[in-house]
Parts: C-alpha cells; structure tokens; sequence
C-alpha cells in the first residue's frame, strides 16, 4: 500500500494555531490529535479519561491530512499517538513533505519513529501505575513535560531525571488546580534552578 494511502483513527485537526507548551511555546504550529488513549488522565482534555464517553474517531488517509496542513511545524497528539502502529508512516510523510514533526507522549507505548521527530514527555505513570514509562524514551525524549498537582510528580521521576540530566524539563501546573499548582512550582524551581515553567498559553489566548 502506498504510504500516502494509508489511514489513521483521527480525533480531530486543527491549522494555524500557536504551541502553547513546553520548548516550542509560541510557535505557529497545526495540530493533528490521533484517537483513543488507555491511559485515563483525569485531567484529559480530550475526553478518554471517560470510557463511556462518544468521541471523534475518523479514518483518514495521511494523503488528506498532508494536504489540510498549512504550518511549518506539526504537532502529533492524542490521546496516545503511540498506540497506533501507522504512526512512524504519519511522522515520515510529514518530514518527507519538508514539515518540521513533534510528538507528545506519555511514553506508555514504543515504536521506533525518525530521529529528526521532536518528542514530548509527558509521563503519567504516577496516575496509572499500569502504564509505566517505557524506558527507552527516557533517552530518545527530547523534553520532559510534568503536570503537577500535588508536587510529589517531581520525586515520583526524580531517579529518572537525574539520570539524564541533559533533559529539558518543563512544570506544567495542572489546569483545574493552577491556583494551587504554580505556587507549588516556584518552590520547586528554587530547588530546580534548571527546570523551566509551562503554562498553557494557548488557554490564556483563547485558542485551540
């Protein structure tokens, strides 16, 4: 099958919007959100924490998504893009279209995907400890993305970010919680002088 031809489950797609997280905040970027996630955030923003939940899912051709896509740079989100075994396919037809490609993960699920994708992080292990961070990203993450609620995430991973210390980390402070979670987020920064505070800027802008 041509690759251009092959289908994923999509949740939706949304162009010319701005990343509002991590290392690439502000950047014009579209967006292309894979369906279904096991993981049950209960935070999610997309609606899989809910399992009785009617949520978008749309096969579609990498063909048509290539040809909606308007900005420089793609972000590949979920739910869990990792679970779906076209994804390395997605990501190469992206680069092979001259597209810059990030992934954002919570690292439960691995494939092999080109080394030129920018991966995000984001682990949920302390949420669901059936969904354990594969190792292997821990070394191929190009940036580590926490949502923090209580402050006890920074310990829970403490082993694993010590470990590579070369890691960008990001505080993320959880949405419904900020009030709480940000000021918990300046203490740990000074204590985390390199880690670095995410707000959701696409929230405070009013955009998707």
């Amino acid at each position: 099958m041509s690759l251009l031809k092959i289908k994923l489950p999509i949740h939706e797609t949304f162009q010319s919007t701005v990343q509002g997280e991590g290392f690439w905040t502000g950047c014009l970027v579209d967006f292309i959100r894979l369906s279904g996630c096991p993981v049950g955030c209960p935070w999610c923003d997309t609606g899989y924490a809910d399992p009785g939940a009617n949520l978008p899912r749309v096969e579609r051709p990498i063909a048509e998504l290539l040809a909606e896509i308007k900005s420089p740079r793609v972000v590949i989100s979920g739910g869990e893009p990792f679970i779906h075994k076209h994804l390395p396919d997605l990501v190469q037809a992206l680069l092979a279209a001259d597209k810059r490609v990030n992934i954002e993960t919570s690292g439960s699920f691995w494939q092999e995907v080109s080394p030129a994708a920018w991966i995000t992080l984001s682990p949920k292990e302390h949420i669901n400890p059936k969904y354990p961070v594969k190792s292997q990203f821990w070394s191929r993450a190009n940036e580590v993305k926490i949502v923090i609620e209580t402050g006890g995430e920074i310990d829970f991973y403490q082993e694993h970010l010590s470990t590579h210390p070369n890691l960008l980390v990001y505080l993320q402070p959880e949405w419904n919680s900020s009030s709480k979670s940000i000021p918990l987020i300046l203490q740990i920064l000074q204590q985390k002088p390199d880690y670095k505070l995410s707000l959701q800027t696409h929230k405070y802008i009013g955009v998707q």
